[in-house]
């Protein structure tokens, strides 16, 4: 529950985690039954914890794209006969320009312009924010995002899912240098990124060494591989900054609770005099905070969605 797109009253999360990790990864239909399962009892505990009621709510946001299509679905459906029953408009909202809006919640003084590295496990983007519904995707990872990456090799490590965090703990105190993994250029598109042979390059890696019977140093390995994402992902950021010249950079999304990316991210901006904005760590993960935030602002802007509103596994921030 969210006021005036900056005041959370509460942000109540059911996580699946746990669950997915025995699959080393989340399983669609599983995670379509669960969110049946789980929300309408988070809905009813939101309320709780923000001290309303049902008359309270004066409009109802829901996540409808991008992502899982039948996770979407459960919200959407939700949402759709909530907002009828209650007789209040209904808000659709993009989920990545959710996680933008996380850093509304932690920095209330941050205004667009500003760009914003979006980095999580389905979308890897540099994005031009000129106005709180008015983006432009400035560069994009051609192939898999930067959290896809990191879940994946921390499943061929054994060490947990989601394998952001895990893999942020075994890089503390390991060589960024110990192996030399690809740093991956896009010809004519210099803020692009792609990450599948960084990927593929750190497989092959734990596999070879798996045949020959090798001990790997998994905290160096851990700490070259964030380095070399970091190494994609902040000098592009940078790149963009200084072409636009707005003087604020900003972080969303998963992965921008990565200790690296955070601290490589904090030295450049205070080489460049730009400020930096990182949203709380609890706020880096999907929330629904971040999506009412989002909310508010695509409201003001006039943006509704009716009884037909679908949702969607694939659609450009740009389009809202």
């Amino acid at each position: 529950m969210v006021r005036d797109g900056r005041t959370v009253l509460s942000d109540a999360i059911a996580s699946q985690a746990d669950m997915h990790a025995t699959y080393g990864g989340v399983v669609p239909e599983i995670a379509s039954r669960k969110h049946v399962e789980a929300i309408a009892g988070l809905t009813e505990l939101a309320l709780e914890q923000a001290g309303l009621t049902r008359a309270d709510i004066d409009a109802v946001a829901v996540t409808y794209a991008p992502g899982l299509i039948g996770a979407l679905l459960v919200g959407v459906n939700f949402a759709k006969s909530a907002a009828y029953a209650l007789g209040v408009p209904l808000i659709p909202v993009h989920h990545t320009r959710g996680h933008i809006a996380a850093n509304y919640i932690t920095h209330p003084e941050l205004e667009p312009p500003f760009v914003c590295l979006c980095v999580s496990g389905g979308n890897t983007m540099i994005v031009d924010v000129q106005d709180y519904t008015r983006m432009r995707i400035l560069g994009a990872t051609r192939d898999d995002a930067a959290g896809e990456c990191f879940d994946k090799v921390a499943r061929v490590l054994g060490i947990g899912y989601p394998g952001g965090a895990p893999m942020d703990r075994l890089a503390q105190g390991g060589d960024d240098t110990r192996y030399e993994l690809p740093r991956a250029h896009v010809a004519g598109a210099p803020l692009d990124m792609s990450f599948s042979g960084l990927k593929t390059a750190v497989l092959n890696l734990v596999h070879n060494a798996g045949q020959k019977g090798e001990t790997l140093d998994l905290p160096g390995l851990a700490a070259s591989f964030a380095a070399a994402v970091s190494d994609t992902l902040v000098p592009r950021t940078m790149e963009a900054a200084k072409q636009l010249g707005y003087g604020k950079v900003a972080v969303a999304g998963g992965v921008a609770a990565n200790t690296r990316i955070r601290a490589d991210l904090e030295r450049a901006c205070r080489r460049s005099g730009d400020k930096l904005y990182l949203p709380q760590l609890s706020l880096c993960g999907d929330n629904g905070a971040m999506i009412g935030c989002q909310a508010y602002y695509e409201y003001l802007a006039g943006r509704r969605g009716g009884l037909e509103l679908n949702a969607y596994a694939t659609r450009s921030i740009e389009l809202g």
